[in-house]
């Protein structure tokens, strides 16, 4: 490649007046002498190779030789006649004028002297280039012209940079052209006008005068860069922030083989690898989630052809495997963060970047070849509280129980049958009987869910919560008085009752700024289950999570049950290896299928929280759940009652499931030795006696997770009337609890919680869960032992929430739409010292 020589610095007169400037002569302080993506390429040389950071040598016209080719040529005079009656609102006189500017500037001849200064930089540029025997390797020897071609002519990018791009609050990014494998001085010269006439393509109008920046202000630098052979390797690009939810915290790296420009222009769907920064800078390989895309097309060199580049097919066999390595996707996350952190410096605030990157295929060398400040998400304002409101009504089509607080609305699907669920589409209102796991891949496509049985704690309400989507259960007659096609809006806005009304009734979202949050002597946590979800939910002002389900993670994100990966070559159904076969075709042991996407489900949460607690719930599947897993039924027993029968702890220490369980510890150390997030928080569910808890421990640390090393704590569920009971000897084997209300009030009452025929009796402000939750708390504050709520019942109740904390829990874990509520709610409490008396006065007359 290219050696980096040192030049001396022109002076700030030379460089007003100069036509070319090296990228060595500038920094970021000179956008306005070569725009903003030449000057970032500049400071980047100058600032970041001491820091191994890599980046392509060449040089850019300045905006000093533009204005000197309009100004020289009298095109201002005509150009302003030409946008005098421009309306970029009117699309075919927008298309009009672009058409007519772009002729005019490409109908005049560069003057001499500018062309000589571009000729003589490329000449120079070439001139520095050393020709590597892999170059020499690559081409026939028999095709001895275009070999012959890359000893005289160097092949470079020629890009646009306009003077008022890549701003902090606006980016002018593919606004005008590039131009690639571009190589001899009459393509390179050609190729630099065609940048300058698309100074005035359509979308760079548009955009210029969406942003009032005067469209003869702007000038235009071109930059010549010499190319990184990555269309014999990989390219990308990637972001210091994360682009949907503007967490800080992660950096995103796309890839895909061939040249950047199908990435850039979104030809291509790449793969995607999150890289979290704090502890990637500590040491650890802190890669989060690895995307596979599809990755059709690459684009290459036309060698011998008639064009620059051309598209080709990628083979399925590329296809279906990353095109980066780990330690490649940490090489360019710790780039990011590098580049970022510089930025962030000159700019003396927080500065995420948008980088583009490739890879040398023939050297093996990864460069960075452009950076720039991005420009949506550093942009937004902080957190607000969403409330919904109706502003209309309609005819109630039917009752059930709400869920959240917000509403939805849409086309009605009526499905039945879970074999039938390819016939729903996004956006759809769900109405069935009931959900289970297998239908999660449809309810997070839906704008709302009504089930005709189930109570607040029934699989449709919990998943919708997790999902951020209304749900009304227990209907009774949903299936029957809503017809499928039929457009109906379903608010839970309106108290505990929801209500499904005929047609699209208007709402309206109040959103409030959310300022000065009380801090609160409670913890409060949240309940996160979807890890897709938990980057977006992190700006949610919280301590930490008290709740993340494996459960989703291995019903969405696996779909196979972990025996049928282990035992793959022993199962007896066809279609279903079949179907294992094609999930798991980029892997060849099966079982690290499982490992790899759990792992990354849990590091994508815990990150987001990170340095908060994490509380990570170990699979708490019922038997039937686990059977309806891919693979499932050969190893599930039937059980009558599948909600008290075999079901968490008594799992993992069985050996007809424990193998199953250390992949689940696998997963875990992983996350917390590998990637650094030791804010992981194991906890046991459904733990029946003391006993029992020493021997999953035991199983935990066969598999690497040694109780108290590195930190590790675990944590176990107080859900079962054993768990209180036996509450001081449980202290003595965990380091903590987390009250499951939902089961401790089943098994409490008596009752099945996911049955619509005794839903009213389930309450958990019932004198006798209230005096189990008493006892469980004061055991173990007597014991020093942390503990926490986790169950539904703060978020529906605030006055539950009020009476844990005069009991003085220690956290308390909600649903991410009742936390910001609860915030205010307990720090008013707090403040003002309520009296629990009051508070169970309110509670009785509920």
């Amino acid at each position: 490649m290219v050696a980096t020589t040192a030049f001396t610095q022109s002076t700030e007169t030379t460089k007003e007046k100069a036509f070319v400037l090296w990228f060595e002569e500038v920094g970021i302080s000179d956008i306005p002498f070569v725009g903003g993506k030449n000057a970032s390429l500049g400071e980047m040389i100058q600032q970041l190779s001491p820091k191994g950071v890599k980046v392509p040598t060449g040089f850019a016209t300045t905006a000093y030789a533009y204005r000197y080719f309009v100004e020289s040529a009298g095109l201002e005079i005509k150009l302003r006649e030409l946008f005098a009656d421009l309306d970029v609102e009117d699309v075919n006189n927008l298309r009009k004028r672009g058409k007519k500017a772009r002729s005019l500037i490409l109908d005049t001849p560069f003057p001499p002297e500018l062309e000589e200064a571009i000729v003589k930089a490329y000449r120079k540029l070439c001139e520095r280039y050393t020709l590597s025997t892999e170059v020499g390797d690559l081409f026939n020897p028999e095709n001895q012209a275009e070999y012959k071609r890359y000893i005289a002519d160097v092949d470079v990018a020629v890009r646009s940079s306009a003077t008022a791009e890549d701003l902090p609050d606006a980016s002018f990014a593919g606004q005008q052209e590039t131009y690639l494998n571009v190589y001899g001085e009459d393509a390179v010269l050609e190729s630099c006008h065609k940048c300058f006439a698309s100074i005035f393509t359509d979308r760079a109008i548009s955009y210029r005068t969406i942003k009032n920046f005067d469209h003869f202000t702007v000038a235009l630098s071109v930059g010549v860069q010499k190319m990184v052979r990555s269309d014999l390797a990989t390219s990308g690009v990637m972001f210091s922030i994360d682009t949907e939810t503007g967490f800080k915290n992660a950096a995103l790296v796309t890839a895909a083989y061939g040249l950047g420009e199908n990435v850039v222009q979104g030809a291509v769907n790449p793969d995607e690898y999150f890289v979290f920064k704090p502890t990637l800078k500590q040491g650890f390989r802190p890669i989060l989630e690895k995307r596979l895309g599809t990755k059709e097309m690459k684009m290459v060199y036309d060698i011998g052809g008639s064009k620059l580049t051309k598209n080709v097919s990628v083979p399925i066999s590329e296809r279906e495997k990353y095109c980066l390595s780990d330690d490649e996707i940490l090489h360019l996350a710790d780039w990011a963060c590098t580049i970022e952190n510089h930025y962030s410096q000159v700019r003396g605030s927080y500065t995420p970047m948008d980088i583009e990157w490739a890879k040398d295929g023939l050297t093996g060398e990864l460069f960075i070849v452009q950076a720039r400040p991005e420009t949506v998400q550093s942009q937004k304002s902080g957190s607000v509280l969403r409330s919904y409101k109706l502003k209309g009504t309609g005819d109630v089509l039917t009752l059930g129980r709400a869920v959240g607080e917000m509403i939805g609305q849409g086309k009605a699907r009526v499905i039945l049958d879970v074999h039938r669920i390819d016939e729903f589409q996004a956006g759809e209102v769900l109405v069935t009987n009931k959900t289970d796991p297998d239908w999660e891949p449809i309810m997070k496509r839906a704008s709302a869910i009504v089930t005709n049985s189930g109570g607040r704690t029934c699989h449709a309400a919990i998943i919708a919560r997790e999902m951020g989507i209304p749900a009304i259960v227990g209907c009774g007659d949903a299936t029957q008085v809503v017809k499928t096609g039929e457009n109906i809006t379903v608010c839970c806005a309106e108290g505990e009752e929801g209500r499904v009304y005929q047609g699209l009734v208007p709402f309206e979202v109040e959103e409030t700024v959310l300022d000065n949050l009380p801090t609160t002597k409670t913890k409060i946590l949240m309940n996160v289950g979807n890890p897709e979800e938990a980057f977006g939910l992190a700006s949610i002002p919280c301590d930490g999570v008290g709740l993340a389900r494996l459960e989703f993670i291995i019903a969405n994100h696996i779909k196979a049950h972990p025996l049928a990966l282990i035992h793959y070559d022993e199962l007896e159904d066809e279609l279903t290896k079949r179907e294992i076969a094609e999930l798991t075709k980029i892997y060849d042991h099966k079982p690290d299928f499982f490992v790899d996407k759990l792992a990354h489900g849990i590091g994508m949460i815990a990150a987001a929280f990170y340095p908060n607690p994490v509380i990570v719930r170990m699979s708490d599947f019922k038997s039937n759940e686990y059977a309806n897993l891919l693979g499932g039924r050969q190893f599930e027993p039937k059980e009558e009652n599948p909600m008290i029968g075999w079901r968490g702890a008594s799992r993992y220490y069985d050996p007809k499931y424990r193998e199953a369980y250390a992949l689940e510890c696998k997963a875990l150390k992983r996350v917390r030795d590998e990637m650094g997030l030791t804010n992981v928080v194991p906890m046991i569910p459904f733990c029946r006696t003391p006993d029992e808890g020493r021997k999953v421990l035991a199983e935990m640390e066969k598999n690497g997770l040694k109780r108290g090393e590195n930190g590790l704590q675990v944590y176990v569920m107080c859900e079962l009337p054993s768990n209180v009971i036996f509450a001081d000897e449980f202290a003595q084997v965990f380091d903590g609890f987390s009250i499951g209300s939902n089961d401790l009030t089943q098994l409490t009452l008596g009752l099945d919680r996911d049955s619509a025929l005794v839903a009213h009796i389930f309450d958990e402000r019932n004198e006798a869960v209230r005096r189990m939750v008493t006892i469980a708390i004061k055991a173990a504050k007597k014991y020093d032992r942390k503990i926490g709520i986790c169950g539904q019942a703060p978020s529906d109740y605030p006055e539950f929430a009020r009476f844990l904390v005069e009991l003085g829990i220690d956290s308390i874990s909600l649903n991410p739409d009742s936390v910001i509520k609860t915030i205010l709610d307990i720090g008013k409490m707090e403040e003002s010292g309520t009296l629990l008396d009051d508070i169970m006065e309110v509670s009785k007359a509920r």
